[in-house]
């Protein structure tokens, strides 16, 4: 099954620290038919994280890809770095249901991911609620509304 088009793209960034979870990630959503955009970085070689951040909030921003995922040790840099973007939503999630959650209720279009603090299997398996959630709409769609400033 081959997934070209926007809505099945996704667009991954990661700092040093979230390097093995991107490739982990990476490897995932090939196996599973996603088209990926890669912001790297390509090894635990330090590296700042907004150099990752910035092109796949960029994606996002312009339709390019349909939802990001970032990482780095702690989550925090990268979802603010993403969330400077006007048209960004990065949620910083650490359980399933927070990333379930995150899509419900506030129409999140990235995921950031604390590689430091969450098992890798737990990493994988919010990548996948993440992008399988939909945004639930009606009340909370005002709410997502007023996010902007």
């Amino acid at each position: 099954m081959e997934n070209t088009n926007q809505k099945n793209r996704i667009a991954v960034g990661a700092d040093h620290a979230g390097f093995i979870y991107k490739e982990a990630i990476v490897h995932w959503l090939n196996r599973n038919g996603y088209d990926i955009f890669d912001a790297g970085t390509d090894s635990e070689s330090s590296t700042d994280y907004p150099d990752h951040v910035h092109p796949v909030a960029i994606a996002v921003e312009k339709g390019e890809a349909s939802l990001g995922i970032i990482l780095c040790g702690s989550g925090n840099g990268v979802a603010m770095t993403a969330n400077k973007h006007q048209g960004i939503r990065a949620a910083l999630c650490w359980t399933n249901e927070i990333a379930s959650l995150a899509r419900q209720h506030n129409n999140a279009n990235v995921l950031a991911i604390p590689a430091r603090f969450v098992p890798e299997a737990v990493a994988l398996s919010m990548v996948q609620t993440f992008i399988e959630t939909p945004f639930e709409g009606g009340r909370h769609q005002k709410r997502v509304d007023k996010i902007n400033c």
